[in-house]
């Protein structure tokens, strides 16, 4: 199979997948995104996602390695530097791109590993970094799933994508506002533990070794009375210093590990 080349920036392709980078409204419409690197690319097809093209500059990615590529029936297109500097979105990239098929995230597709699930709730997350960090955070712990309430980020923005170190492909996923993930985890019998400073008890006093989700907000404002008024019970991680919160991912670490070490790390 002979591979195509492009050369020049300026190629109307090129300049399409460069919107695609940087324009969530582009990868919401054409339901596309780009991802960049091997361990990305390797995670993205062992998360079942559909590789569309692949498109490597042959200094840092072989032609060799392309090539292999074909078992997925997709385009492999040969790009100058020129063309990769246009498309990377870091410096550390290993010569390969990869335009992507987004997955459905809606709530009625998450599929739970276990008959006695541990989920995280993440609500209204804006930073990419901080929604890394809690994809992350879930695949460190294996838990079942993660549900973003009321999306405030693209989920295949490239920043989420670069700090999550792929697990964004590998972990289970939905999307939904906060009113449809309290009914799904009210029609699953989840036990539901909202992270709040207020009216709450210690997190490490409570039982999270029957169906369990917890959930965690903004640094910046916290849950909404929504999660307030669902909750099984606010819990809070007891503060020792001068201030009185935490980075969102290391709060919700902390609550993970606590449930897992009572589900002996099952």
């Amino acid at each position: 199979m002979a591979v195509k080349l492009i050369s020049s920036p300026q190629n109307p392709l090129i300049k399409q997948l460069v919107l695609l980078k940087d324009k969530s409204r582009v990868r919401k419409k054409s339901n596309q995104f780009l991802i960049e690197g091997k361990r990305e690319l390797s995670l993205a097809i062992k998360g079942g996602y559909k590789i569309e093209t692949l498109l490597f500059f042959p200094d840092l990615f072989s032609e060799s390695e392309a090539k292999a590529m074909e078992q997925y029936n997709i385009d492999i297109i040969e790009i100058s530097k020129d063309v990769f500097q246009k498309l990377a979105h870091r410096d550390t990239t290993e010569g390969v791109i990869a335009v992507v098929k987004a997955k459905n995230h809606e709530l009625e597709n998450l599929k739970l590993k276990y008959k006695n699930p541990l989920i995280l709730v993440a609500e209204a997350p804006e930073k990419p970094g901080n929604i890394g960090a809690l994809l992350r955070t879930a695949d460190a712990a294996n838990i079942d799933a993660v549900i973003i309430a009321n999306p405030k980020s693209d989920l295949y923005n490239p920043n989420i994508i670069r700090s999550s170190v792929g697990c964004v492909f590998t972990t289970e996923i939905a999307m939904a506002s906060s009113e449809e993930t309290i009914l799904f985890l009210q029609k699953y019998n989840f036990n539901i533990f909202s992270a709040i400073l207020q009216e709450s008890e210690p997190y490490h006093s409570q039982n999270y070794t029957l169906p369990t989700a917890i959930v965690v907000g903004t640094e910046a404002t916290g849950l909404t009375q929504e999660w307030r008024d669902a909750a099984t019970q606010n819990i809070s991680i007891p503060m020792q210093g001068v201030i009185d919160s935490m980075n969102v991912s290391v709060a919700a670490g902390i609550l993970i590990f606590e449930a897992k070490r009572q589900r002996n790390f099952k």
